[in-house]
């Protein structure tokens, strides 16, 4: 396994590695979700790339860019045992030279839900995925669905800008409890934990209620919001009810839709969301 930190070492690997090539992009403090997207590009890629950058561009000026989960030395070695080929892990002023003044706006698909909530989040999403996809030149790259609206992000960005990489979206991986694996549940105290079910069973009502019948999304969302505000650790950003394709939100479920929510579980925000 080659650890590269350069963009112009990267390339030159690159220019000899066995292809088709996959790119699985992470922060780093790997979990097993993330490891689910490397066995998969294992098996469907002949060199498997891993980029492992904490990208200050998404964080907002009060989130937790300074203290984000990270290790370093546990990522590298997970990744060896899985047969990783190669690992970019640049520093920040690798990315983001001095003087770097360039950025994406992937438009109204980001303008939505996070993107509401999280001031220039998907700017700086789309522009470390643009970078990463320009410079890694992969032929598949591997993303989660917990991220809903992140996988709608990029493909819309590899599509606009013709990057020519085959976006893979891989199912979310959750505990034997339902809480889907995050690099911030290890935030979560105890109590928090408990507390942080409420996520995964308010998507289970919501979809329980769709398949008996019930259309009406704000009946549904109303219905979610009761099971979540019944933890007193528990305070709610958002719960949606979006066409699965463009995050308009819906009156009626009518068409594939996207129910997706964000709560706080004390100083710990996290996301989730099933497809309907």
């Amino acid at each position: 396994m080659q650890v590269i930190e350069s963009v112009a070492v990267f390339r030159k690997a690159h220019a000899v590695a066995a292809k088709p090539l996959g790119l699985v992009p992470t922060m780093g403090f790997l979990h097993e979700g993330h490891m689910a997207l490397i066995h998969r590009a294992r098996k469907e890629n002949g060199t498997v790339a891993v980029s492992i950058f904490v990208n200050p561009t998404q964080f907002g000026p009060s989130e937790d860019f300074e203290t984000y989960p990270r290790d370093m030395d546990a990522d590298l070695a997970h990744l060896d045992d899985a047969g990783v080929d190669l690992v970019f892990a640049p520093p920040i002023e690798e990315v983001y030279p001095l003087g770097f003044d360039t950025f994406v706006d992937v438009g109204r698909v980001g303008e939505r839900l996070e993107g509401q909530h999280r001031t220039g989040h998907f700017r700086g999403v789309a522009t470390i995925v643009c970078k990463l996809l320009t410079i890694v030149r992969p032929d598949r790259a591997y993303f989660g669905q917990k991220d809903a609206q992140q996988c709608l992000v990029v493909k819309r960005l590899n599509a606009d800008l013709n990057l020519g990489a085959e976006i893979v979206v891989c199912p979310t991986v959750r505990d034997p409890d339902g809480l889907a694996l995050s690099s911030r549940n290890v935030y979560l105290s105890r109590s928090e934990r408990e507390a942080a079910l409420s996520l995964h069973r308010s998507l289970t009502l919501a979809r329980q209620l769709h398949s008996q019948g019930e259309n009406d999304a704000d009946m549904v969302k109303r219905r979610m919001g009761e099971l979540i505000t019944a933890y007193p650790a528990a305070n709610i950003d958002y719960i949606s009810i979006a066409d699965a394709e463009n995050l308009t939100e819906l009156d009626i479920i009518d068409r594939p839709a996207l129910v997706s929510l964000a709560v706080r579980i004390g100083r710990t925000r996290l996301i989730d969301n099933v497809i309907l």
